[in-house]
């Protein structure tokens, strides 16, 4: 009899799913016990909720969208789209450029199915949000992380990322606003970027998520509208910006120069046609929402919860002996540091299981987003003032005393 062996491969890659830390969780809330869950981007748990008109468009569309669309998605929703890439300057996207998805994940894993063979390697930012180390390593190829400077605002280190770049170099993946540490990239850094993906022919990767939850009035750059030359795969999606997390609606864009890219584009029109398409009834809200970008732009200016969010943890986890964090100028998680040597931590997992335990707060710590050192730790500021006050206070009483042992 075949036997068939756990595979290794994801050992890793992805924590904020599996692992001790989780499994603790589950068995603390299980006998009753009350966790405060700063671990995870979903905004319905914590009480945001999608416009009401968007939520009953899509039930008025539900008697139409019973059965399949093509397998890139519905006319009308690649065409809102096609559209919104036009106003964020990303060019030369056709309707048949764009692919729906469940969401952006699915997409991810697409895009690096259908492009990496045995050993090649993509250039992936630490911290990154592990599914895109994920999905490369399921692929096949090897995932190499450039470093993020926390010195720098968590920009990437230009001089880090070019001495990675290698013959067997496939791509750049860049997570702009990034997740996990709340950064938003400023033009020259995505020029620079731009100019190394240039010199090595190298495809762009633009995860851009959360290119319309930006704080402080600053203005997010598509990467591609700054590489018309090059081939940027552009990643985009409802979950955050409408509120939108669990309809499981995301979409691709193939901008820019394809000339190179017809045998990968091939394989990505596979993949897609493989799995039929994506959930019809979410896809029959893009156009509405993409309309109404609006919508959620009362919660990023003060007085905006998420503005106001922000701005109370940033404040009392600096307040903290021993904690340090760079403010996040978009997205919702915000990236602090710890002072290792001063609460003795030399595995950051260890340490996220003792809060979890001493203070019952469960977090991601920073080994989850392939972050090196036991240093940092992700924290979601999507609960209210009011618990992430109190989240801080449990923060403070368990740092005044930790050390790791």
């Amino acid at each position: 009899m075949k036997v068939y062996e756990k595979s290794h491969k994801l050992d890793h890659v992805c924590y904020d799913i599996r692992g001790p830390i989780m499994d603790e969780a589950q068995k603390m809330i299980r006998g009753g016990e009350d966790i405060l869950k700063l671990n995870i981007g979903n905004p319905a748990y914590f009480g945001f909720k999608c416009p009401d008109e968007i939520v009953d468009y899509m039930a008025r569309c539900l008697p139409d969208t019973e059965g399949y669309s093509d397998s890139k998605g519905k006319v009308s929703a690649r065409e809102a789209i096609m559209n919104y890439c036009k106003e964020k300057n990303i060019p030369n996207v056709d309707i048949d450029d764009i692919y729906t998805g469940n969401g952006v994940s699915e997409l991810i894993g697409i895009c690096m199915q259908g492009l990496l063979d045995d050993g090649d390697e993509m250039l992936v930012p630490s911290p990154d949000y592990p599914l895109w180390t994920a999905s490369v390593t399921l692929a096949g190829g090897k995932a190499v992380h450039y470093i993020c400077d926390e010195e720098s605002n968590w920009y990437p280190d230009i001089a880090d990322l070019a001495k990675k770049i290698t013959p067997k170099t496939k791509g750049i993946v860049v997570i702009n606003p990034n997740n996990p540490t709340g950064a938003l990239y400023p033009k020259e850094i995505l020029e620079q970027i731009v100019e190394l993906a240039r010199e090595h022919e190298l495809i762009l990767f633009a995860d851009e998520i959360y290119d319309r939850l930006v704080l402080d009035g600053a203005e997010h750059v598509a990467l591609a509208s700054l590489a018309p030359d090059l081939m940027t795969v552009c990643l985009n999606g409802l979950s955050k910006s409408h509120l939108a997390a669990g309809y499981r609606c995301g979409w691709m864009c193939l901008a820019g120069n394809k000339t190179n890219c017809k045998g990968y584009i091939e394989g990505i029109n596979l993949l897609s046609a493989m799995r039929l398409c994506s959930n019809v009834p979410a896809q029959s809200i893009i156009p509405i929402s993409l309309e109404m970008r609006e919508a959620t732009n009362s919660l990023l200016v003060p007085g905006g919860r998420v503005y106001e969010q922000r701005e109370c943890v940033y404040k009392l986890l600096n307040d903290i002996p021993g904690i340090s964090c760079v403010k996040p100028q978009a997205a919702f998680y915000i990236f602090p540091k710890m002072d290792t040597a001063k609460f003795n931590i030399k595995d950051d997992e260890q340490f996220a299981l003792d809060l979890l335990k001493q203070a019952k707060i469960l977090i991601t710590h920073g080994g989850g987003f392939h972050w090196n050192e036991p240093d940092h730790f992700r924290v979601v500021f999507l609960p209210d003032v009011s618990m992430l006050r109190t989240a801080c206070q449990r923060f403070a009483r368990f740092f005044s005393t930790y050390k790791q042992r």
